[in-house]
């Protein structure tokens, strides 16, 4: 499997606070069969979420040299979750933020609650000069659970979506819950992954494709986790 949402360049944002943990997370992600993974720090501006990119590439490699030391054969690569924000061209022209796997893939999110004006402008314009955006967890935000219609404007400015696993197994609420359900019913994400912020069981993402069968087949399922990302990861 394929993970391209996670928080494990440690010390930096809301994930892993130091190289052991990421150890220990990227271990149990092996484990539950991820073999490719993009590390996505948050990319808040005038937040403490704010790493260079030159501090994100320097732990990703002492992350990488650990892992070879205990011979965990992952694959990682680096890109940020980018905050909408109308600046968004200076920091990527500034080389502030990370595509994904250098990619021309940016991952970006919206507020959880409350709305960004114009940030469909933002998407729109994005997409237009060639970015291939992917919004996280589009059921986890207040203003799309209130309105479903919100989901099909930006699937038709040409965003693509990627939900979490958690969110299916409840882990952000009822709201969350339903709101994937329905994105699941109707087909409409591109690509699954997990979140990650801390260690947990590495049974989660078997619990959460087990509920997904409900809504995909088996290849269908696959496609989710796994082969809509190879264009990621090279």
């Amino acid at each position: 499997m394929i993970d391209i949402h996670s928080h494990l360049i440690f010390d930096v944002d809301d994930g892993s606070r130091s190289l052991e943990e990421s150890i220990n997370i990227l271990s149990m992600m092996y484990e539950a069969g991820v073999t490719d993974m993009i590390i996505t720090p948050h990319y808040i501006i005038d937040s403490k979420y704010m790493s260079s990119k030159d501090i994100n590439e320097d732990k990703l490699k002492q992350i990488k040299e650990e892992l070879n030391k205990r011979n965990i054969n992952m694959n990682l690569s680096l890109g940020n979750e980018i905050f909408i924000d109308n600046k968004i061209f200076e920091y990527l022209k500034d080389n502030k933020v990370s595509t994904l796997n250098n990619t021309n893939y940016i991952l970006v999110e919206l507020p959880m609650s409350g709305i960004y004006e114009g940030y469909q402008d933002i998407l729109y314009s994005l997409v237009h000069k060639g970015y291939k955006v992917i919004l996280a967890h589009p059921e986890r935000y207040i203003s799309f659970q209130k309105d479903f219609n919100k989901v099909y404007e930006v699937l038709e400015l040409g965003v693509l979506l990627q939900s979490n696993y958690g969110s299916i197994l409840g882990d952000y609420g009822l709201g969350s819950k339903r709101m994937i359900k329905r994105l699941m019913k109707e087909k409409l994400i591109t690509y699954m992954s997990s979140d990650i912020h801390r260690l947990r069981s590495s049974n989660f993402i078997d619990r959460a494709k087990s509920k997904m069968k409900k809504y995909y087949t088996d290849e269908e399922i696959n496609n989710l986790t796994n082969n809509n990302m190879k264009e990621l990861i090279g």
